[in-house]
């Protein structure tokens, strides 16, 4: 991850100078990580922003949203103001004092937030967009497991996250519970059906697993529902670049994300 930081720092670093938090640390909810972190606040010439909401990842037991010369996770909402669009990032409860399904939980709480308050900031209520990376894809994907049938988001963009072709290992048991438990929480059969239009990526440098979870969902999907979902394989990145590089002079997942954006 230091490697990371220093190669990406300096692009990261302009990219925080251009685009400040228009709000920090705003409350969507009770517990004390129930905040969240505005970027791009303000219509775009009297038009509402697509609202475009990062979640973090961390193996379900760390992370952070970021903010100020933090600009890790917080890269991803300023990367979004970039595209005119409204740039949500969040924090969330972590296990293993919060276990399943408490990060879909909060994924719920933060639409919610938005779908009442996000106008205040420019962003339109009914053109929003989940992303996660991770553990946050993970969320995401059971937010959509709990809101099957109502999910009110426009879009969810998938990254390099766990949604039940492969086993649990060790860490994940933290946050799932054991594998009996992980086959009927895992979030696999609500991403088969859901009508949301998804975007699924992963890197190759990812972990085998991760490749083979991006892999098999969507051939999942494509078996069920004769669906093509967008998707990419990133070359010449990892794990932590997959989220951590948006923003810099790489801009490939950048303009597949857009595009999937633009199209919903």
């Amino acid at each position: 991850m230091e490697g990371l930081l220093a190669i990406l720092g300096d692009e990261q670093r302009q990219l925080v100078a251009k685009q400040p938090a228009s709000a920090v640390d705003v409350a969507y909810g009770d517990h004390e990580r129930h905040v969240l972190d505005i970027y791009g606040a303000g219509s775009q010439n009297g038009v509402s922003k697509p609202v475009f909401v990062f979640v973090h990842g961390g193996g379900f037991l760390k992370g952070d949203k970021g903010d100020g010369e933090r600009w890790y996770n917080a890269c991803v909402g300023r990367m979004a103001a970039e595209q005119g669009w409204l740039g949500v990032v969040i924090n969330y409860r972590l296990a293993p004092d919060f276990a399943w399904p408490a990060g879909g939980e909060d994924v719920t709480r933060v639409v919610s937030w938005l779908k009442s308050n996000v106008a205040q900031y420019g962003g339109d209520a009914d053109n929003i967009i989940l992303c996660g990376t991770s553990a946050g894809a993970c969320h995401v994907a059971t937010y959509l497991q709990l809101n099957s049938g109502k999910a009110d988001i426009t879009g969810a963009v998938l990254l390099s996250g766990l949604y039940g072709i492969t086993p649990l290992d060790d860490r994940d048991t933290l946050y799932y519970g054991d594998a009996a438990d992980y086959g009927t929480r895992k979030p696999l059969p609500a991403l088969i059906k859901t009508s949301v239009p998804l975007f699924i990526a992963c890197t190759e440098l990812d972990p085998e697993r991760f490749q083979k979870e991006c892999i098999g969902l969507l051939q999942e999907r494509l078996q069920a529902n004769h669906i093509l979902d967008r998707s990419m394989l990133l070359s010449g990145h990892n794990h932590y670049s997959v989220a951590g590089h948006l923003g810099t002079s790489d801009t490939r997942l950048r303009d597949e994300i857009s595009s999937f954006v633009r199209s919903l």
